[in-house]
């Protein structure tokens, strides 16, 4: 199975949420988290680690026979503190939109061809998209496609202007909300989209996720990991039931408020001008 996360405006956590759903998700498989932000990748220099192999390493493998082999993937992968898999972006653009760019083209496109195999899953964290990104063909094979903002007037005025664009990009696409803000339940009505859940902002649950925290709370214990955990179980279930529609989920995030503005369908977001 092929996930794409990613966000349409600003830094709302897709890396984070990426790495988050892969140590949370559910039964035996070991995901892999590849770093394809043509931005540039982040966990090489948040954890220290060596530039190869990643990203650019798989790109210049890519370019042999050995593309059409489920196993190259993995073989690309470097380990997190907590264990968790890692094909590591670059830090700069320039190579990193170089690489996503042999390796998101081509019947032997690596990506595919692992999650493709029964027991993998793949989980692309593809960062901000732009009208000239070169993930579009990882997101638009991809079997979920999930768009994180945060439910803000700002975040989702800009949200609905594309939307139109981003609901063709992939046949299931899927919101997550970070953070406080809107109600879940008024995002989703506002924006015809299934929200699919709602993380909360969580630095300390983020670092234990990966493999950073220095507490005793695991990674089943912190609010975001919680959230995680139920936003891979549902993914999960689109796989065991052969792609059934994702159901709306109801994600209860501590301190969100209930009776925030409501918001207009498509439409400018203003809370000033708003009755509750």
């Amino acid at each position: 199975m092929l996930i794409a996360v990613c966000s349409l405006k600003g830094s709302p956590g897709v890396t984070t949420l990426a790495t988050a759903l892969a140590v949370r998700w559910p039964g035996q498989e070991k995901p892999i988290v590849v770093e394809a932000d043509p931005a540039g990748g982040d966990l090489m220099a948040r954890f220290r680690l060596s530039d190869t192999p990643g990203l650019v390493s798989l790109a210049a493998a890519a370019r042999g026979r050995s593309a059409a082999d489920p196993n190259l993937l993995p073989q690309h992968t470097q380990l997190l503190p907590g264990g968790l898999r890692v094909v590591l972006g670059p830090v700069g653009a320039e190579q990193a939109r170089a690489a996503l760019t042999v390796l998101a083209w081509g019947p032997s496109w690596p990506l595919r061809r692992a999650a493709d195999h029964p027991e993998t899953t793949v989980i692309a964290d593809c960062g901000r998209v732009d009208p000239d990104s070169p993930v579009f063909p990882i997101i638009r094979s991809a079997d979920a496609m999930l768009l994180v903002a945060r439910p803000h007037d700002d975040e989702l005025a800009h949200v609905a202007l594309k939307l139109q664009a981003a609901q063709q990009w992939s046949r299931r696409p899927c919101f997550v909300l970070v953070g406080d803000g809107y109600p879940t339940a008024e995002v989703s009505q506002a924006l015809r989209i299934p929200v699919m859940g709602r993380v909360p902002r969580d630095d300390k649950g983020a670092a234990v996720l990966c493999g950073q925290g220095t507490g005793r709370r695991g990674p089943d214990k912190s609010a975001l990991g919680r959230a995680a955990a139920k936003i891979a179980h549902n993914i999960h279930a689109l796989a065991v039931n052969n792609g059934t529609r994702v159901p709306h989920l109801r994600v209860a995030v501590p301190g969100e408020p209930v009776s925030a503005a409501p918001l207009q369908p498509l439409g400018p977001q203003t809370r000033s001008g708003a009755t509750s």
